[in-house]
């Protein structure tokens, strides 16, 4: 799941957030690390300096995977490829031709030398792709030092649904390469909404339907944590109770965590893809790294 790993470069140090993690999978799972310009490549001296930008970057990023791996195993590759065009559009069409496994996006990269902002792209590639994306929040840059992984604590949210499931079989193999904290993290909501005659109604359940509720879900935390039994994650559960979104960022932001990762879900058209309402509330108001993964159906 981990093969091919794509990272969008935008020559800024925002858009370079993403490379440490991409060394770490790599060093991880012998990945190789495909590094994407996309820019104006007509003129001979942008194309000069956009080819040494990003031949940079692949020799940072071998040092990276290097530093995650200093015991070499697999070879570490990194490559460099810049291509002409519209942004978004050529991301999604490099993935899908060089069957890329993964793709890493940052929020928000500008004042680089590429000339488009990474916020509205990764934006495009996020509602158009069907590949599994690991969103990096933009905000200082982070440089790993010695064995730090940056998948240290993840929290997986589950929603007690097949496709709102479809992304553990991405973080099990994960946590069979990389040590982590691994937390199963399940929401029961207080209440219900009624339509009546005067509108939409909320309707707050008694607590002793709660506290069933509440057990019930443990339950089924426990029994979907047993699926990555033998791997390298200390397994945690946590059941909270209020509005899933609200308690998915609170809960990361309370204990630190490196990494959310979530299902998508629902189609808006045959070509683009949306994420539910809870993911999509997530994506934007949430400060933690998301990794997000198609739902299946």
């Amino acid at each position: 799941m981990f093969q091919r790993i794509m990272v969008p470069l935008d020559g800024s140090e925002l858009g370079e957030l993403a490379l440490p993690y991409a060394a770490e999978l790599a060093a991880a799972f012998g990945s190789q690390v495909d590094l994407l310009y996309v820019g104006d490549t007509k003129s001979p001296e942008q194309h000069h300096m956009n080819q040494v930008y990003i031949e940079k970057m692949a020799e940072r990023t071998v040092g990276l995977i290097k530093n995650f791996s200093p015991v070499e195993t697999n070879p570490a590759q990194a490559n460099p490829v810049i291509l002409d065009g519209e942004p978004a559009a050529r991301i999604i069409e490099y993935a899908e031709k060089n069957n890329v496994s993964l793709l890493i996006l940052v929020s928000h990269g500008r004042s680089g030398i590429m000339p488009w902002p990474m916020g509205s792209t990764a934006a495009k590639v996020l509602q158009r792709t069907d590949k599994p994306l690991l969103f990096i929040r933009a905000q200082k840059a982070v440089t790993p030092s010695g064995f730090d992984s940056m998948f240290r604590r993840i929290i997986l949210p589950l929603d007690g649904s097949a496709s709102g499931e479809s992304a553990l079989p991405h973080i099990k193999e994960l946590t069979t390469r990389i040590a982590s904290e691994l937390t199963f993290f399940r929401v029961v909501a207080p209440g219900y909404h009624v339509q009546t005659i005067g509108g939409l109604n909320y309707v707050s359940l008694p607590k002793a339907q709660i506290d069933r509720l509440s057990d019930e879900a443990r339950q089924y935390l426990d029994r979907l944590s047993a699926e990555v039994e033998g791997s390298r994650a200390t397994i945690k559960l946590e059941v909270r109770v209020g509005d899933a979104a609200l308690e998915i960022i609170k809960f990361a932001a309370e204990q630190d965590f490196n990494l959310i990762a979530m299902s998508s879900h629902g189609y808006s058209s045959s070509d683009k893809w949306t994420f539910g309402s809870v993911t999509h509330k997530v994506l934007h108001s949430g400060r933690t790294p998301l990794f997000l993964v198609r739902a299946r159906l």
